[in-house]
This record gives C-alpha cells, sequence and structure tokens, in this order.
C-alpha cells in the first residue's frame, strides 16, 4: 500500500487530512495532480468526519487501482470520488477486525462457511505467507507455520466436496486460530523494540475517533487486534482465521 504518513482525526484538521489523501492519490497516479476540492474535498471530508483512518482510506485506494490495473492497459488519472466505494469497504472491514476484537460480531450460530471455502481460504493465504517467504521479508522462523498452513489445506482438501463438518471443523478452525496467533507473535518477534513502540503509537491513533466508545477492556482488545493488522500489513501476513 505504499507508506502513507498514518493521520487522523485526532491529530490533523480536516483539510490536512484531505490534502495527505490528495497527495497518496498523486503518487497513485504517478505525479499527475488531481485535485481534491469542491464535491471531492466533501467526499473526503465525510471519510474523517466518520473516523476513516487515513492507512484504511490508503488500503481502499489502493484497491481501486489494483482493479483497475487488470482491466485498462493503459488507465488515465484516477479522481478520487471513484474510489469511495473501496475505501467503505476497507472501512468496513476494520470496523469488523475491531468489533469482532471488542465482542461486537461473532461467528455464524449455525457453523455454515459463509464465502470462500476452507481450502480456497487456506490456499489463499498459503500463497501469501510463500510470497512473503521468498521476497525475504519473513525469516526462517515462520517455515514451520508454513509448513503446518500446508498441512491444513492438505487436510481440507482430502475431505471432499462436502468439506469438514461437526468436530473435526471446529479442531481444524482451532488449529488454523492458533496458527493465524502464532504468526503474529513471531512477526512481533522480529521488530526492534523502537519499530514496535511506533507501531503500537499507529494502533492508538487509528483507535482515536472511537476511544470515547469503548471501555478501557474494550480498547485494549481493539488496539491488539489494530496492532496485528499494522503487523500483517508490514510483513505481508495474511488472516488464517476462518469462521
Amino acid at each position: 500500500m505504499g507508506e502513507p504518513t498514518h493521520v487522523t482525526r485526532s491529530t490533523l484538521p480536516i483539510s490536512d487530512y484531505c490534502r495527505e489523501i490528495e497527495g497518496y492519490l498523486c503518487r497513485k497516479n504517478d505525479g499527475h495532480l488531481i485535485r481534491v476540492v469542491g464535491p471531492s474535498f466533501d467526499l473526503v471530508s465525510g471519510w474523517e468526519a466518520q473516523g476513516i483512518p487515513f492507512r484504511v482510506a490508503c488500503t481502499g485506494i489502493d484497491r481501486y487501482f489494483e482493479r483497475r490495473a487488470r482491466k485498462l492497459a493503459r488507465p488515465r488519472p484516477v479522481k478520487i470520488d471513484f474510489c469511495q466505494a473501496d475505501v467503505l469497504d476497507a472501512f468496513d472491514e476494520w470496523r469488523r477486525v475491531v468489533g469482532a476484537a471488542v465482542g461486537d460480531i461473532g461467528a455464524d450460530g449455525d457453523g455454515r462457511e459463509s464465502g470462500p471455502s476452507l481450502p480456497a481460504h487456506l490456499e489463499r493465504a498459503l500463497m501469501r505467507l510463500t510470497s512473503a517467504r521468498a521476497s525475504g521479508r519473513l525469516g526462517e522462523s515462520f517455515e514451520r507455520v508454513i509448513d503446518a498452513v500446508a498441512g491444513e489445506l492438505d487436510a481440507a482438501r482430502t475431505a471432499g466436496r462436502r468439506g469438514l463438518r461437526g468436530e473435526p471443523r471446529r479442531e481444524a478452525l482451532e488449529r488454523v486460530a492458533a496458527l493465524d496467533r502464532e504468526l503474529i507473535r513471531l512477526a512481533d518477534a522480529e521488530l526492534e523494540e523502537a519499530a514496535r513502540s511506533g507501531l503500537v503509537a499507529d494502533a492508538e491513533r487509528e483507535l482515536n475517533s472511537f476511544r470515547a466508545r469503548m471501555t478501557p477492556e474494550a480498547l485494549t482488545r481493539a488496539r491488539d487486534a489494530v496492532y496485528s493488522g499494522l503487523l500483517r500489513e508490514r510483513y505481508g501476513l495474511p488472516i488464517l482465521t476462518f469462521q
């Protein structure tokens, strides 16, 4: 997603938030400046008013550019308005991560899979892990987890078209969740203290707009969830946990 400066409602005025978005859009447009003014300024001001962290807005912008690049050989410069749906989708995902951490969102009560199947989910996760390992972002300490994810993928595929059900499925999901926690632990251990403190501060800033709505315990869990997300972004880690 590049290297955006972390901007939040509590640290900069609306105009500066919009200028930061304008600058990021300019970089995505290969230096072509598309001004965030008029209706576009109102749009981005609305993102700030909702508490959308700058990093999350950039994630949405990135998604629009990636999808457009797959369709157009010579794309034209993009207005920020075109990124609206992707930014809101990224924010919804961010809120679900934070909400799940504080108990607002749980798993489906009937235990059925929604969206991609477990094998498809694990296959994509394994591709991201092996890519991150090959690029050098992940050290040798991650090899055991990568091998374990590959093992879970093989087991899920062996279950056949009907997939895992009942107790075997519950046990598989617990193992995958444990591997996800191990990924975060290993990534955290890779950081030097200064880098770790910086990510913790970034997590705090992302939650500033929501701090007043949370109990201290909920804030701690939400901060941990956002910190984990920042670690994933830094190292290119997937989310292994599957509902």
